[in-house]
């Protein structure tokens, strides 16, 4: 486990290792990045990351950490009602992939396919911190398929856009993006369920 103990001038290496890890897991994933690649871009011994951090995996943790409250936001998605909201939530999914904190979604993103722990924040975060609170804030009973589907689609847009870059989605203005996404988000907190498909024709 990493030490509690601090040295002089330590807050400034931590503050910079994790800042040189972000840029690190954006980039190459969990797996891809490494201690001693992380601890040479910083300028630091690999020894001080592990006095940090103890371990790849806490480091990971550390450095994903959203240092803005979702519930801040959930207030200006809601308050308008449920007319509009799919385009109000990509539109504020696209600000987080593209704001302050990019890198730490791009990380998670790169990372969820071969680390687990990666999956449940980037999960978490989407499912529970936000969306789950948006349906809370509706005084609205939305089935939790529908949420996970809503979250299965903003992350599918997030890996198009940011990882993939496939084109004309990489390179599409953020507000047209969240206009033409928004609909088919919204279908999953309207009303009235979609039909099923497949079902005996009636004659």
């Amino acid at each position: 486990m990493p030490r509690t103990g601090r040295r002089p001038g330590e807050s400034g290496s931590r503050e910079r290792i994790l800042a040189t890890a972000r840029a690190h897991f954006a980039r190459d994933g969990y797996d891809g990045a490494t201690i001693r690649g992380i601890a040479a871009s910083a300028r630091v011994d690999g020894a001080l990351v592990m006095h940090f951090f103890g371990s790849k995996e806490h480091l990971f943790v550390e450095a994903m950490r959203f240092p803005d409250d979702p519930v801040r936001f959930i207030p200006s998605l809601v308050g308008p009602g449920v007319e509009g909201l799919g385009e109000r939530l990509a539109e504020f999914f696209l600000e987080q992939w593209e704001g302050p904190n990019g890198s730490q979604f791009i990380a998670l993103v790169r990372s969820v396919a071969t680390n687990e722990k990666a999956a449940e924040m980037l999960r978490g975060f989407i499912s529970r911190e936000v969306l789950a609170r948006v349906v809370a804030g509706l005084g609205k009973d939305v089935p939790r398929e529908r949420v996970a589907l809503a979250a299965s689609h903003l992350v599918g847009v997030a890996l198009l856009r940011y990882i993939i870059k496939l084109e004309p989605i990489a390179s599409m203005d953020r507000r047209v993006l969240a206009h033409e996404v928004g609909p088919v988000i919204q279908q999953y907190f309207s009303a009235k369920a979609p039909a099923r498909r497949g079902g005996r024709s009636q004659r």
